[in-house]
């Protein structure tokens, strides 16, 4: 049971870790030849910045409102196009319907973490790559992905370490079950009819602990690796 709360977890953290870190990177990257003061660029930055703490409870009722079972939405596409999301069960109210909501804060907290390491590529890098005779290929082989393989690795592990810890937004979606470590340690300090667990949450606590430590110190390293590129 432990472990399958744990595996839950993990592989919910893992994917909207990873699909946040492709999809800010990529954002990243297209916001690298705006103006840093320019309007595009202030908007992203201010968009960034409230959207990557936007999430609890209100996130969860946003969800629900547009895209819940009796949402707006939901019901013109099964109405208007014979499109019914909800065709193989109420997805949203279980593990899977965590995927949208966690994605929807992990892309602005990765451009947040992220942008700056692009921003620390050299225009001196790809001038001497030039004139070595190197391909804009060769460049992103050899100079670009290497130096912000830390950064991005590093990003990676802080939204797998966002998401892991997450507890608000999955409460007041998932309405059945505990199918995740933090879920889970509510039930067992909350519930009245589980007998002689009493150590459960705590357990359940520790082994979060260890996983946050161990994401969290490759993190640092990873960082302070990259560091030495930016300054």
């Amino acid at each position: 049971m432990i472990l399958q709360v744990f595996g839950n977890t993990i592989w919910v953290s893992g994917l909207t870790a990873v699909i946040g870190a492709v999809l800010g990177a990529v954002t990243s990257y297209a916001l690298i030849g705006a103006n840093p003061t320019g309007l595009l660029r202030t908007m992203v930055d201010s968009a960034s910045s409230v959207l990557a703490q936007f999430g609890g409870i209100m996130l969860a009722f946003a969800f629900i409102a547009t895209m819940g079972a009796s949402s707006l939405l939901t019901v013109t596409l099964r109405e208007q196009f014979d499109i019914d999301i909800y065709a193989d069960g109420v997805w949203l109210y279980e593990t899977p319907g965590l995927i949208l909501p966690y994605i929807y804060f992990q892309v602005p907290l990765m451009i947040i973490v992220f942008l700056p390491a692009l921003e620390a590529l050299r225009p001196q890098w790809t001038e001497a790559n030039a004139t070595l005779g190197g391909t804009r290929a060769d460049y992103w082989m050899r100079i670009g992905f290497p130096v912000l393989a830390p950064s991005f690795i590093g990003s990676l592990l802080l939204l797998f370490a966002n998401a892991f810890s997450s507890y608000a937004t999955a409460a007041a979606l998932i309405s059945q079950g505990s199918q995740i470590v933090p879920l889970q340690i509510r039930a067992a300090l909350t519930s009245e009819t589980v007998l002689g667990r009493a150590n459960l949450a705590g357990s359940l606590a520790l082994g979060m602990v260890i996983v946050m430590v161990v994401v969290m110190s490759l993190y640092a390293l990873l960082e302070r690796r990259a560091t030495r590129w930016q300054r």
